[in-house]
Protein backbone atom coordinates (compact mmCIF):
# COMPACT_ATOMS: atom_id res chain seq x y z
CA UNK A 1 0.00 0.00 0.00
CA UNK A 2 1.16 3.27 -0.58
CA UNK A 3 1.87 6.39 1.15
CA UNK A 4 -1.48 8.07 -0.29
CA UNK A 5 -3.38 5.37 0.56
CA UNK A 6 -7.37 5.96 2.15
CA UNK A 7 -7.57 3.86 5.49
CA UNK A 8 -10.13 4.17 8.10
CA UNK A 9 -9.58 3.30 11.65
CA UNK A 10 -12.55 2.22 13.76
CA UNK A 11 -12.78 3.44 17.69
CA UNK A 12 -14.75 1.58 19.70
CA UNK A 13 -15.60 2.08 23.21
CA UNK A 14 -16.35 -1.69 25.17
CA UNK A 15 -19.99 -1.87 26.23
CA UNK A 16 -21.54 -1.50 29.60
CA UNK A 17 -19.57 -3.42 32.43
CA UNK A 18 -21.05 -4.59 35.70
CA UNK A 19 -19.19 -3.19 38.93
CA UNK A 20 -18.42 -6.43 40.99
CA UNK A 21 -15.79 -5.99 43.67
CA UNK A 22 -12.55 -6.97 42.23
CA UNK A 23 -10.15 -5.19 40.06
CA UNK A 24 -11.27 -2.54 37.42
CA UNK A 25 -9.32 -4.72 35.08
CA UNK A 26 -11.36 -7.90 35.25
CA UNK A 27 -14.83 -6.22 35.07
CA UNK A 28 -17.42 -8.06 33.15
CA UNK A 29 -19.99 -6.81 30.63
CA UNK A 30 -23.26 -6.33 32.18
CA UNK A 31 -26.35 -7.32 30.89
CA UNK A 32 -26.95 -4.37 28.59
CA UNK A 33 -23.57 -4.39 27.52
CA UNK A 34 -24.21 -8.43 26.30
CA UNK A 35 -26.91 -6.57 24.29
CA UNK A 36 -25.13 -3.48 23.17
CA UNK A 37 -21.95 -5.42 21.81
CA UNK A 38 -23.28 -7.39 18.71
CA UNK A 39 -25.61 -4.46 18.16
CA UNK A 40 -22.36 -2.35 17.32
CA UNK A 41 -21.18 -5.92 15.62
CA UNK A 42 -24.20 -5.14 13.60
CA UNK A 43 -23.19 -1.67 12.99
CA UNK A 44 -19.55 -2.69 12.50
CA UNK A 45 -20.76 -5.16 9.66
CA UNK A 46 -22.77 -2.36 8.15
CA UNK A 47 -20.09 -0.22 7.47
CA UNK A 48 -18.80 -2.28 4.80
CA UNK A 49 -15.35 -1.67 6.28
CA UNK A 50 -12.98 -5.21 6.09
CA UNK A 51 -10.71 -4.81 8.64
CA UNK A 52 -7.74 -5.76 8.36
CA UNK A 53 -6.10 -5.82 11.90
CA UNK A 54 -8.32 -5.54 15.27
CA UNK A 55 -5.98 -3.87 18.45
CA UNK A 56 -8.27 -4.62 21.72
CA UNK A 57 -7.45 -4.18 25.16
CA UNK A 58 -6.76 -6.86 27.16
CA UNK A 59 -9.63 -5.82 30.13
CA UNK A 60 -12.01 -8.08 30.55
CA UNK A 61 -14.85 -5.99 29.43
CA UNK A 62 -13.22 -4.51 26.14
CA UNK A 63 -12.83 -9.03 25.06
CA UNK A 64 -15.74 -9.48 25.83
CA UNK A 65 -17.18 -6.63 24.14
CA UNK A 66 -15.20 -7.92 21.09
CA UNK A 67 -15.85 -11.77 21.42
CA UNK A 68 -19.91 -10.76 21.24
CA UNK A 69 -19.52 -8.04 18.40
CA UNK A 70 -17.11 -10.21 15.82
CA UNK A 71 -19.55 -12.88 15.37
CA UNK A 72 -21.58 -10.11 13.73
CA UNK A 73 -18.85 -9.27 10.99
CA UNK A 74 -18.69 -10.81 7.85
CA UNK A 75 -14.68 -11.33 8.04
CA UNK A 76 -12.62 -11.95 11.47
CA UNK A 77 -10.10 -9.52 11.11
CA UNK A 78 -6.34 -10.74 12.46
CA UNK A 79 -7.12 -9.94 16.35
CA UNK A 80 -3.96 -8.68 19.06
CA UNK A 81 -4.74 -8.32 22.39
CA UNK A 82 -2.91 -5.67 23.40
CA UNK A 83 -2.47 -4.74 27.37
CA UNK A 84 -1.25 -0.98 26.80
CA UNK A 85 -4.70 0.33 25.26
CA UNK A 86 -5.82 -0.40 28.69
CA UNK A 87 -5.58 3.39 30.99
CA UNK A 88 -3.55 4.55 27.48
CA UNK A 89 -3.77 8.35 27.15
CA UNK A 90 -4.10 10.10 23.97
CA UNK A 91 -0.42 10.82 23.72
CA UNK A 92 0.11 6.54 24.13
CA UNK A 93 -3.09 5.42 21.86
CA UNK A 94 -1.20 7.74 18.98
CA UNK A 95 2.05 6.06 19.90
CA UNK A 96 0.16 2.79 19.43
CA UNK A 97 -1.62 3.66 15.98
CA UNK A 98 1.24 4.82 14.61
CA UNK A 99 3.34 1.68 15.09
CA UNK A 100 0.28 -0.31 12.75
CA UNK A 101 2.08 -1.87 9.89
CA UNK A 102 1.30 -0.48 6.45
CA UNK A 103 0.05 -3.73 5.15
CA UNK A 104 -3.10 -3.00 7.52
CA UNK A 105 -5.68 -0.87 5.32
CA UNK A 106 -8.47 -0.40 7.97
CA UNK A 107 -7.66 -1.24 11.66
CA UNK A 108 -10.33 -1.16 14.43
CA UNK A 109 -9.09 -0.28 17.98
CA UNK A 110 -11.47 -1.54 21.17
CA UNK A 111 -10.55 0.17 24.26
CA UNK A 112 -11.72 2.54 26.83
CA UNK A 113 -12.49 5.76 27.68
CA UNK A 114 -11.58 8.82 28.11
CA UNK A 115 -8.88 7.50 25.36
CA UNK A 116 -11.28 6.17 22.97
CA UNK A 117 -13.23 9.89 22.32
CA UNK A 118 -9.54 12.03 23.05
CA UNK A 119 -8.45 10.04 19.86
CA UNK A 120 -11.76 10.03 17.92
CA UNK A 121 -11.61 13.95 18.51
CA UNK A 122 -8.11 14.56 18.16
CA UNK A 123 -7.69 12.81 14.88
CA UNK A 124 -10.74 14.37 13.12
CA UNK A 125 -9.82 17.57 11.74
CA UNK A 126 -13.34 17.58 9.54
CA UNK A 127 -16.24 15.70 10.07
CA UNK A 128 -19.10 14.28 7.27
CA UNK A 129 -22.55 15.96 8.58
CA UNK A 130 -23.41 16.22 11.33
CA UNK A 131 -20.97 13.43 13.01
CA UNK A 132 -18.91 15.90 15.20
CA UNK A 133 -21.62 17.67 16.89
CA UNK A 134 -23.20 14.31 17.93
CA UNK A 135 -20.15 13.00 19.03
CA UNK A 136 -20.01 16.48 21.21
CA UNK A 137 -23.34 15.92 22.59
CA UNK A 138 -23.61 12.37 23.07
CA UNK A 139 -19.98 11.96 24.83
CA UNK A 140 -18.53 8.68 23.55
CA UNK A 141 -20.98 6.37 25.92
CA UNK A 142 -20.24 2.64 26.23
CA UNK A 143 -20.44 0.74 23.14
CA UNK A 144 -20.14 4.05 20.97
CA UNK A 145 -18.17 3.61 17.62
CA UNK A 146 -16.32 6.53 15.66
CA UNK A 147 -14.81 5.92 12.07
CA UNK A 148 -12.26 7.93 10.85
CA UNK A 149 -10.64 8.49 7.40
CA UNK A 150 -7.20 9.54 6.73
CA UNK A 151 -4.21 9.20 3.18
CA UNK A 152 -0.99 8.45 4.26
CA UNK A 153 1.33 5.85 6.44
CA UNK A 154 -0.40 5.22 9.85
CA UNK A 155 3.40 6.72 11.04
CA UNK A 156 1.78 9.79 9.66
CA UNK A 157 -1.48 9.80 12.30
CA UNK A 158 -1.85 12.96 14.34
CA UNK A 159 -3.77 15.31 15.21
CA UNK A 160 -6.40 16.48 12.44
CA UNK A 161 -5.22 13.80 10.09
CA UNK A 162 -8.90 12.54 9.44
CA UNK A 163 -12.66 13.00 8.75
CA UNK A 164 -15.03 11.87 11.24
CA UNK A 165 -17.09 9.43 8.38
CA UNK A 166 -19.41 8.05 11.25
CA UNK A 167 -20.40 8.05 15.00
CA UNK A 168 -22.45 5.67 16.69
CA UNK A 169 -24.05 4.88 19.90
CA UNK A 170 -26.76 2.23 21.05
CA UNK A 171 -29.43 4.26 21.56
CA UNK A 172 -29.23 5.33 17.60
CA UNK A 173 -30.59 1.78 16.94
Amino acid sequence: MSADTPRRIALLRHAKADWPEGSDHERPLAERGRKDAPAVGLKLAETGITFDLALCSTAVRTRETWKLAVQELPHRPKTVYEERLYDASLGELIALVNETSDEVGDLLVIGHNPGMHALADALAGRAEGDTLARMSRSGFPTAALAVVSFTGSWKSVEHGVGTLLDFWTPKDH
